[in-house]
């Protein structure tokens, strides 16, 4: 915990370099990832402070849209759509998912029952040839494009798409390697950056 405290310190003796953010924020891009420690948005994309609206959930979990049962990962995208309007939306997954290696090898989640139900109410189980493969790349591809499907469901951005307004993009990151990957329609296939 030292220093993470000794960086706080230091963080805060340069004022002048964060004064703009006083005026508000416009970030283009809204950044759906895991909540996963090795997941860095801002280092992964070297985007600066104000740059980039995240989202992060255990698994980058999209919540299917229910009105009459609003969550924070909900409220979160309709203000990055309708309030900063965004241009675009990332569904980052990354290699060696916990969340996502739980759901295709069907582990017992008793001991973690809000990680079980979250799991089980927020994501459907994704394609997955192997299983035992430490980094769940195939099962997280297919988990991140699944969770864009379910995006296109929240109305806000069934209408910013229809405007041609808002893109979506599905990412994957390999903790590994770092490597980044986007899904390409036009290959159906994760192609590096």
């Amino acid at each position: 915990m030292q220093p993470l405290i000794d960086n706080a310190r230091m963080f805060g003796q340069r004022p002048e370099e964060f004064a703009r953010l006083a005026e508000g924020q416009s970030p283009d891009v809204l950044f759906i990832t895991c909540s996963d420690s090795r997941v860095v948005p801002a280092l992964i994309t070297g985007a600066r402070p104000g740059e980039l609206f995240e989202l992060r959930t255990a698994g980058n979990v999209v919540p299917p849209y229910a009105l009459e049962h609003p969550t924070s990962e909900a409220a979160t995208i309709e203000y990055a759509v309708e309030v900063l309007g965004v241009k675009d939306i990332v569904v980052c997954g990354h290699s060696h998912c916990g969340a996502v290696g739980a759901v295709v090898r069907g582990d017992d989640l008793a001991a973690v029952p809000a990680v079980r139900d979250w799991l089980a109410h927020a994501a459907d189980q994704p394609k997955c040839e192997d299983p035992a493969d430490p980094t769940v790349a195939e099962a997280v591809q297919n988990h991140a494009l699944t969770q864009v499907l379910r995006l296109r469901s929240y109305p806000c951005i069934e209408r910013r798409l229809s405007e041609g307004r808002l893109g979506l993009h599905a990412w994957y990151y390999e903790v590994h390697t770092g490597t980044v990957r986007e899904h390409r329609a036009d290959t159906d296939s994760f192609e590096k950056l």
